[in-house]
């Protein structure tokens, strides 16, 4: 679609609470990694490792759109978290799915949603960036 938007985007109430479900999923990342062994310097070295996944829209918005909704997508870190948990994979994956999972919540809080694969700036939480910005004056007018 190359629309400036999508016609399912969230607007309104209901996209201030998928951001808020992005704010509570950040901050029960953060307090769960609080709570265990692991170091804030851990922390802070892995929280921006899934922005890495940005390199494929090098390749392309199609390709960039897979490896982005790859790392960025809450699935991932579910899975490793529960699969440290139930121990099918060591117990020091836990401490990564939870930086992986707060790394999904904050941006989603931001509202960088998974990414449409015609546009870095279409996301499933709307537009972003200056193609938002666009779309806002275009609607003002």
């Amino acid at each position: 679609m190359t629309s400036a938007t999508h016609s399912n985007e969230p607007r309104g109430a209901i996209n201030n609470l998928l951001r808020l479900e992005g704010l509570a999923l950040l901050g029960v990342s953060v307090l769960c990694y609080a709570r265990s062994s692991a170091t804030w310097t851990q922390f802070a070295w892995l929280f921006l490792l899934p922005d890495l996944s940005l390199l494929g829209y090098l390749l392309g918005p199609k390709v960039g759109a897979v490896c982005y909704n790859a790392l960025h997508s809450e699935l991932g870190p579910m899975l490793l978290g529960a699969a440290a948990v139930l121990g099918f994979v060591p117990g020091a994956a836990l401490p990564v799915a939870l930086i992986w999972a707060a790394h999904v919540g904050f941006d989603r809080a931001l509202g960088y949603g998974l990414k449409y694969a015609d546009s870095f700036t279409q996301t499933h939480l709307g537009l972003i960036g200056h193609a938002r910005s666009a779309a806002l004056r275009k609607a003002a007018v």
